[in-house]
């Protein structure tokens, strides 16, 4: 379910688009040295620095920065560029977003750690729960402003801002113009393609996604439902067995006799990719990391927005890249100042520019640069319509509950409510005992 993490996508749109310290005490309070300008450390209620004011680092700071391997060309430019302007050396050492907070939690407290390091959204909360990061407090109003609202909320916890957005990302519908040179609009126009269209004895859909992986089958929750309220952070709220969950989830399991006559386990990625590359798969749901696949098939493919449901836009499940600061830093302030320094609008479009990441900065965002590329388009307009990953620890809780709940509804017909209200009872349950714990 996480292979979107895993295989980035900024390796896909590259194709398309051209040391820590010891800890002296754990925190932002005690670790600062910030000089007249510096704001209280855990100032929870937002930033102070003004236009064009930055935190006065550390004298002698050095900063280690974790990043992928498909992150190095942007990293190691914006660190020359950083080194230039304050004199302050920036180091690189590869290590996938994925494995980060893992890592930190080990070489964290040991002073191991990176200064700096990125993940994506859904690890926020085991890392703050961890104490593993320090909320982005001096830069905070520059990175509401300037950013998604998506993209804020994303990288915040319990009402918090940690980090520095950098790059968000998403799955959509991908066509091929030679069998469909439209994107359909609606659910309900795939069903009327795929009268037409489908062949099964030819291996011909009109459509494919994994139909039992949850992370792509949220679009059908969204049209009424969620995971938890209050933005994904409140596990004691959870909207998966509402009614308008139940009507997306009858909508579901409607689809596998009329676009999709397969059984869940039969469709896997690698699968969707051979029909999709070998022309005889209309569209596939997925995200930017098979771009470089399907360009290298010579398809000649858009990427859309995906179709609405019931009449409700198909909100997809998104999540967002940041820079976060170590809270076991030696120099947390000059830490803060690269943060920001690298996540800047201008920052977002050098990194787009270099290895394809799509920016979180809405100025960045409609810059024709990245509004002239159609593939990337497509993606944005998703994401404009996505909803972030809950980053709470209690999301572990949720996938195999309701990816059951899906298979047993795509399957063998089970009743959608049943099926809802059995995973979440299962749900619940997980999140009571893991509290009482």
């Amino acid at each position: 379910m996480k292979k979107w993490f895993v295989m980035t996508m900024i390796a896909a749109l590259f194709v398309v688009a051209a040391c820590g310290g010891n800890n002296n005490g754990g925190n932002a309070g005690n670790n600062a040295n910030t000089g007249a300008t510096e704001a209280p450390a855990n100032n929870a209620e937002g930033g102070t620095a003004a236009e064009g004011e930055d935190i006065t680092p550390e004298e002698g700071a050095t900063l280690l920065v974790w990043e992928s391997k498909e992150e190095r060309p942007f990293i190691e430019a914006i660190g020359k560029e950083f080194t230039e302007k304050y004199g302050i050396e920036i180091k690189f050492e590869e290590l996938g977003a994925a494995d980060q907070v893992n890592k930190l939690i080990s070489d964290g407290p040991a002073g191991l750690g990176a200064d700096v390091v990125v993940f994506p959204h859904d690890n926020l909360g085991k890392a703050v729960s961890a104490g593993l990061v320090l909320p982005n407090d001096f830069y905070a109003e520059q990175s509401k402003s300037e950013n998604s609202e998506l993209a804020v909320n994303a990288v915040s916890y319990d009402n918090v801002l940690y980090g520095y957005p950098r790059s968000v990302e998403t799955y959509a519908l991908f066509y091929n113009k030679a069998l469909i040179p439209n994107a359909p609009k609606t659910f309900d126009e795939v069903v009327e393609f795929a009268k037409t269209f489908n062949d099964p004895a030819a291996n011909k859909y009109a459509l494919m996604w994994e139909v039992g992986n949850f992370y792509f089958n949220y679009p059908f929750i969204s049209t009424g439902g969620y995971v938890y309220g209050d933005n994904g952070q409140n596990k004691d709220d959870i909207g998966l067995n509402n009614e308008g969950a139940v009507a997306g989830m009858k909508y579901y399991g409607s689809l596998k006799n009329s676009i999709l006559p397969m059984n869940s386990g039969d469709i896997t990625y690698d699968i969707k990719k051979g029909l999709f590359t070998g022309g005889t798969l209309a569209m596939d749901i997925n995200g930017p990391w098979t771009i470089a696949d399907y360009k290298a098939a010579g398809i000649d493919f858009g990427v859309a927005p995906l179709p609405s449901i019931n009449g409700q836009p198909a909100s997809s499940f998104s999540g967002v890249k940041a820079f976060y600061v170590n809270s076991f830093s030696k120099y947390p302030n000059a830490a803060r100042l690269f943060a920001r320094f690298a996540s800047t609008k201008e920052a977002q479009l050098k990194d787009f520019e270099m290895t394809g990441a799509i920016p979180a900065n809405t100025e960045a965002t409609a810059d024709s640069a990245v509004q002239g590329n159609e593939i990337v388009k497509g993606f944005v307009e998703q994401f404009n319509q996505s909803t972030p990953m809950p980053s709470i620890p209690e999301m572990g809780n949720v996938w195999a509950p309701i990816g059951a709940a899906f298979s047993d509804v795509w399957n063998s017909g089970k009743d959608a409510k049943e099926a809802l209200d059995n995973a979440v009872q299962q749900i619940k349950d997980a999140n009571n005992g893991a509290a009482a714990q």
